[in-house]
């Protein structure tokens, strides 16, 4: 079994790296963009416009009550009957990127109201407007106290990214399918991918474990 593992890894080793590098790919581009849309997502939440709360307060509620793979194929499959068609990829990213900014708003939002209330007042009373204490005060705060459930975000994107494969995209999961399919071995391929992600999210969560110690041991000096 091991001698076949070492040697499917190494004949078919295109197509494994074809698919990390889809899967990595995907993985950043899910995790940036909804970082962005989270944090926009978080401050309407906590808008002072009822409308606004309410519109982000569903968002955040429908993506997060259901499944990603139902999302994937309305933005891939159901705009397509609109006229909005996106390429296997688009969709990918648009389907990870709106997915974890639900879930990252939230993080957000439990990161900024856990910063003392003092500070925005304080901050206001210096004559700074809310907009810039919100950006210079009390955001890289709540950013640097949720740093480690963001690296779980990632690691979260990275493993459900196979889900994408479903629409066609080459990332780990359809380059193991595809190499079934050529070897007729139904087990080794996923052995191999199993593997893969492992490394990848093992690797991932030590260096965010290490900077969060970084990051704590400068608090405090």
């Amino acid at each position: 079994m091991d001698i076949t593992l070492f040697k499917m890894a190494y004949d078919y080793r295109d197509f494994f790296l074809t698919g990390l590098q889809y899967t990595l790919l995907l993985a950043v581009l899910g995790v940036f963009f909804g970082f962005i849309l989270g944090i926009i997502i978080s401050l309407l939440r906590m808008s002072k416009w009822s409308v606004l709360r309410f519109l982000a307060t569903a968002w955040v509620e429908f993506l997060r009550g259901t499944p990603m793979l139902v999302q994937l194929f309305l933005i891939h499959y159901g705009l397509a009957t609109f006229g909005i068609e996106f390429t296997p990829i688009q969709s990918g990213a648009i389907t990870l990127s709106i997915n974890s900014s639900a879930y990252l708003a939230e993080i957000f939002r439990a990161g900024i109201q856990g910063v003392d209330r003092g500070q925005m007042e304080a901050a206001r009373s210096l004559g700074m407007k809310q907009g810039m204490t919100m950006r210079h005060i009390i955001l890289p705060q709540a950013l640097k106290s949720v740093l480690p459930a963001i690296g779980n975000e990632f690691i979260t994107i990275i493993k459900e990214s196979s889900i994408i494969s479903f629409i066609g995209v080459t990332d780990l999961m359809f380059q193991a399918r595809t190499v079934t399919t050529i070897s007729y071995d139904g087990m080794t391929p996923l052995v191999i991918i199993a593997f893969m992600y492992f490394v990848l999210t093992f690797t991932l969560s030590k260096i965010l474990g290490r900077l969060e110690r970084r990051l704590n041991t400068d608090d405090r000096r």
